[in-house]
């Protein structure tokens, strides 16, 4: 119920704002996408948050992505992380700097 709150409540003040003229414009998909990350990490800015919020309101694919990324997170918090074996470790290491060296 407090999500669902929050997502009329978010949609309700973007929509007053639009009609003011305070709020410029709706986020795409891609946008949203890219922001997923930084809303999570509750780091965007607050009119972002906003814009953020009223596009998961009207898109049910964006809501989606959002609880598929939640579940993934909660997921991967349950992995007991196994010990890496040494040589290996250094073999991941090496490859990697020797990939940064190569964009460079």
């Amino acid at each position: 119920m407090d999500r669902w709150f929050r997502k009329v409540f978010a949609y309700l003040v973007a929509k007053k704002r639009m009609a003011n003229g305070t709020l410029t414009r709706r986020l795409t998909c891609q946008e949203v996408v890219e922001l997923v990350t930084e809303y999570l990490e509750g780091v965007l800015a607050p009119a972002k948050r906003l814009q953020f919020e009223q596009h998961l309101a009207g898109c049910p694919g964006c809501a989606n992505y959002l609880e598929q990324m939640r579940l993934t997170i909660r997921m991967i918090r349950q992995i007991t992380p196994e010990p890496v074996d040494p040589e290996r470790k250094a073999d991941v290491l090496r490859i990697f700097r020797q990939w940064k060296q190569d964009e460079q």
